[in-house]
């Protein structure tokens, strides 16, 4: 199969999920990226939301301009057929990306897919079935790895700068406000989103494959939910609350609640579209049914050698994240604030002793410690926006087509493999209690396992 998509435009696209994600790839469609493809079906289970689209498309069109025709998820073969689009964007929720990905690759249809790739080791090894036999591209969307700060450290490991990696410690802290967020969606349940090891860290999973150019071989995992829930709230010593917080009349003192009408966006696509598919988007996060875990650890050890010690924590008052490699020459360290605390609306939220930004320290043997600036040669035509700077520069390569890049950052469609397999055997060690091998899986982690049978290697 083709693992990119061709940059020979403008391609028609059908987007798959019109929730908050899908903005980024609709504005861009509609500005900066309009001459190489245009949206021409939204298919999705709630009008409103797709109205949501509409508005932005007449907004960037003007009124005599058609609107991408509508289709629910139930229809998603006859927008295929009837549509025809050259690329489909799925970001639908995740454990609804196998149904569209596979019956678009079946079609020989190119699609471009949010991460995580899917869910569970079944819907995967439907996706690699379909993946193996297409013809058509299939593109994961690993943002990170296009952040300027990202791809410094990439070029550090590349030019030698500490020899070959031997270790990787890798923190990750979710703040009380984005990392809330998961327990108050769909995301909460583990069945839905994989749980954060699956939703969340295949982000983090994939910057230390690719980082490491390397294979993940075994993973062991540990954690639970320790901080949200019902369990968690009682035990504290909280009391009752309201299921959701439209509901808190306290709502305005409480940290924990989030209020849907207040932003704009929010009440458009989930607040007044509750009415279509019940979808609630503000569900308490000390509230009950909560299955996801909030505290993880993972060990994951690679084909040659190196190991990874990754921690998350979904309820740190700062936000951020700190790498550091060991290595044969030496070491370095990368440590990003995005968030330096979250205080009350009222009060000034500066910090004088963690501060926003990045750092990144070399120091080699017998040498002392540099500061390494950060830097990044190609910009995108989307310019430098979320993520770190790196979505501008992933639009370019999803709806251009990647250039010539030392650093790689462009990822294939075994990366999305190789980064979900860490997180489903973490989650299956967690179930067992027990080391997993992630070839046990039966998942893709080379490009040949991606050819049809007949043409692969003996």
């Amino acid at each position: 199969m083709n693992a990119t998509i061709p940059g020979s435009g403008p391609r028609r696209y059908a987007v798959v999920g019109t929730g908050s994600r899908a903005q980024m790839y609709v504005d861009a469609l509609l500005t900066t990226h309009a001459d190489a493809g245009t949206p021409v079906a939204w298919c999705d289970v709630n009008g409103v939301r797709m109205s949501y689209y509409d508005s932005l498309v007449r907004a960037a069109r003007g009124d005599d301009e058609p609107l991408p025709r509508r289709y629910g998820p139930d229809d998603f073969d006859t927008l295929l057929a009837e549509v025809k689009p050259d690329g489909v964007i799925v970001t639908s929720p995740d454990w609804t990306h196998h149904r569209y990905v596979v019956a678009a690759l079946e079609r020989g249809c190119d699609v471009v897919v949010e991460k995580p790739l899917t869910t569970s080791v079944e819907k995967a090894r439907s996706i690699a079935a379909a993946a193996a036999e297409s013809s058509a591209g299939l593109v994961m969307t690993f943002n990170y790895r296009y952040s300027p700060r990202n791809s410094t450290v990439k070029q550090l490991i590349l030019d030698g700068a500490i020899g070959e990696v031997t270790s990787v410690h890798f923190e990750w802290v979710l703040d009380t406000s984005h990392g809330a967020d998961y327990f108050r969606r769909w995301h909460r349940e583990k069945e839905l989103s994989g749980g954060l090891l699956v939703h969340k860290a295949t982000h983090h999973f994939d910057l230390v494959n690719w980082w490491l150019d390397d294979v993940p071989a075994t993973v062991f995992a540990l954690g639970g939910l320790r901080f949200y829930g019902a369990e968690n709230a009682k035990a504290r010593g909280l009391g009752p609350r309201p299921v959701r917080s439209r509901d808190d009349s306290d709502r305005a003192a409480d940290p924990f609640a989030l209020d849907l009408a207040a932003d704009e966006k929010l009440r458009q696509l989930y607040l007044e579209a509750e009415g279509d598919d019940g979808y609630v988007r503000d569900q308490d996060v000390f509230g009950e049914g909560i299955t996801i875990e909030d505290n993880l650890n993972v060990l994951v050890g690679y084909e040659r050698g190196a190991a990874l010690s990754y921690t998350l924590n979904a309820h740190s008052p700062w936000e951020g994240y700190r790498v550091a490699f060991n290595g044969t020459a030496g070491r370095v360290e990368i440590e990003v604030v995005e968030s330096a605390h979250k205080a009350p609306a009222a009060r000034d939220d500066a910090d004088r002793v963690r501060r926003k930004g990045t750092r990144i320290v070399l120091q080699r043997h017998w040498e002392p410690a540099v500061e390494v600036p950060v830097a990044d040669s190609r910009h995108g035509a989307h310019g430098p926006h979320g993520h770190g700077g790196g979505d501008g520069l992933l639009l370019d390569d999803v709806f251009r087509g990647p250039g010539d890049d030392p650093l790689g950052r462009p990822a294939s469609t075994v990366d999305g493999f190789r980064s979900i397999a860490v997180g489903l055997a973490g989650n299956e060690s967690l179930a067992t209690g027990q080391p997993v091998r992630v070839a046990s899986l039966g998942l893709p982690l080379r490009a040949d396992d991606l050819r049809p049978r007949t043409e692969r290697r003996p």
